[in-house]
């Protein structure tokens, strides 16, 4: 039977990425960085209600820290010690690698994301679904152009993960919800 998310990982989890988050802003806001983990959350805890069987605890521990390796100071080895290595490999696999060509980075994190258990799959959707609002304001427009393509690509390369997740009905115009934000996106172009 798969294990189901814990209070207590989530808290411990929670408190380490509100740690290394710190000071941190949700882009264009005053807000702190975590309303970006709680959104991410809630769109994993969503898929995970709707398509029981998944290692719950994983994915919500992987969805809390799916940054700090990225961006903050935290190592793989602290993500490691504290979570295990599950929690760990997932995390660093839904990190880009910075040394790597930009245009590599997310194809790399892509092929890393689809070794993993799909839990891992799913933070990766639920990110790229929540970050699918308006583009910070000093985005030109080849940049919100390549946000749109990209968040395509990593449809493409994951919606197998989720149903849910690749085909939640959004408010308002019918059809997938990702569908529709990265339709929605080019609004922005």
């Amino acid at each position: 039977m798969p294990d189901l998310w814990s209070q207590e990982e989530y808290r411990k989890a929670y408190r380490f990425a509100a740690k290394a988050h710190q000071g941190q802003r949700f882009p264009g806001t005053e807000l702190p960085y975590l309303m970006h983990l709680n959104l991410v959350c809630m769109e994993v805890m969503a898929a995970l209600r709707a398509e029981p069987g998944h290692d719950e605890n994983l994915a919500v521990q992987c969805v809390l820290l799916h940054d700090v390796i990225e961006d903050t100071t935290v190592t793989f080895e602290q993500v490691q010690t504290t979570f295990g290595a599950a929690v760990a490999n997932g995390v660093l696999a839904l990190s880009k690698n910075r040394a790597l060509a930009k245009p590599e980075q997310m194809s790399d994190s892509l092929r890393r994301i689809q070794q993993q258990p799909q839990v891992v799959w799913m933070v990766k959707l639920a990110d790229r679904i929540t970050n699918l609002h308006a583009p910070p304001a000093h985005w030109d427009l080849g940049k919100i152009t390549r946000y749109q393509v990209e968040a395509q690509t990593i449809y493409e390369a994951l919606r197998g993960a989720s149903p849910y997740l690749a085909q939640r009905i959004c408010d308002g115009p019918s059809g997938p919800v990702f569908d529709h934000r990265i339709a929605a996106y080019e609004a922005f172009q």
